[in-house]
């Protein structure tokens, strides 16, 4: 029985891990996809990431005031709600903080991204305040996969919802990448910005863009954090940003694949951190990973080497 029971552990904190691990893929694909393409680091990513939260427990206290208390249909207004205010965000961020940049020196924009980071954090505690925002369980009960004597191995509903809504996700934004001209607008600006500027795609166009996709599933995620803990503040934005940076150098920054596994492991890893040693220490466990992959792979596990151009 101790076997069974220590299975049951291991598996619990599997599920745990994924969802988790989801969440950071989410906001790390915002990350690589700008870095594919500017060669930048967008640092104020993890403040849209903050805005989308708190968007949506605004929008999930409005819907509870208007009397709309229907779970499937105040999730998808919150989506949609969150991703178009979040969209936003990310749009102007690129505006403000980076193409009035787009050929100074490279420090230059990354100094203006984290002045955008700090902006972003003061205003939505000076509009929000500084006290955490709690949010009742929009979703609850789950499903249990596996009872045995002393232990109990389940999965809640929201947990489900977040590793379905993720591979949708990832599922919808792959074949946006490959099979739309969006796509590959993108694809030819991360090879050449000139070069596809002068076969005539809309280079501006298509960077604002990916930062609007990229503040989008930030904002996904932020719903799906504020659902699955109960409660936010206004810096949450800045360690989820950071493992998610994490987790897109991980992976192999300018890869997605790279991004969502990144993701995946540094929840994997904080989970089972949490589970057999302990949670005070989750995130340097997460953060020495990352040493040791830099140290062995410095392009990490799914990245490809840049090629300079001369």
């Amino acid at each position: 029985m101790d076997g069974a029971v220590a299975l049951g552990t291991f598996l619990q904190h599997l599920i745990n891990g994924l969802t988790l691990g989801a969440i950071y893929g989410l906001i790390a694909i915002g990350y690589t996809m700008v870095y594919g393409i500017i060669r930048m680091i967008n640092f104020a990513h993890g403040e849209i990431y903050m805005v989308g939260a708190f968007v949506a427990v605004t929008a999930f206290t409005l819907l509870a005031v208007l009397g709309i208390t229907a779970v499937p249909l105040a999730l998808v207004i919150v989506l949609l709600v969150a991703i178009l205010f979040t969209a936003a965000y990310g749009w102007t961020v690129e505006r403000i903080a980076y193409r009035p940049l787009r050929g100074a020196p490279k420090l230059a924009p990354l100094i203006s991204a984290i002045g955008m980071s700090i902006l972003l954090q003061n205003y939505v505690m000076l509009t929000q305040g500084a006290r955490p925002k709690p949010l009742p369980p929009v979703l609850t009960g789950g499903i249990t996969l596996w009872q045995g004597e002393g232990f109990s191995l389940g999965i809640t509903y929201i947990q489900l919802f977040i590793i379905l809504l993720t591979v949708a996700l990832m599922t919808g934004f792959t074949l946006l990448i490959t099979r739309t001209a969006l796509g590959r607008a993108q694809r030819a600006c991360e090879q050449d910005r000139t070069m596809a500027g002068l076969l005539g795609i809309n280079v501006d166009r298509t960077i604002s863009m990916t930062f609007v996709m990229g503040a989008s599933l930030a904002a996904v995620a932020g719903v799906l954090v504020t659902m699955y803990y109960g409660v936010i503040d206004f810096y949450i934005g800045f360690l989820a940003g950071m493992k998610a940076f994490t987790a897109a150098v991980l992976g192999g920054i300018g890869s997605l694949p790279g991004a969502m596994l990144g993701g995946l492991l540094i929840g994997l890893i904080e989970a089972f951190f949490t589970g057999y040693v302990s949670g005070a220490y989750k995130d340097v466990a997460a953060f020495s990973i990352l040493i040791l992959v830099l140290v062995l792979r410095p392009t990490g596990l799914l990245g490809r080497p840049d090629i300079e151009k001369v």
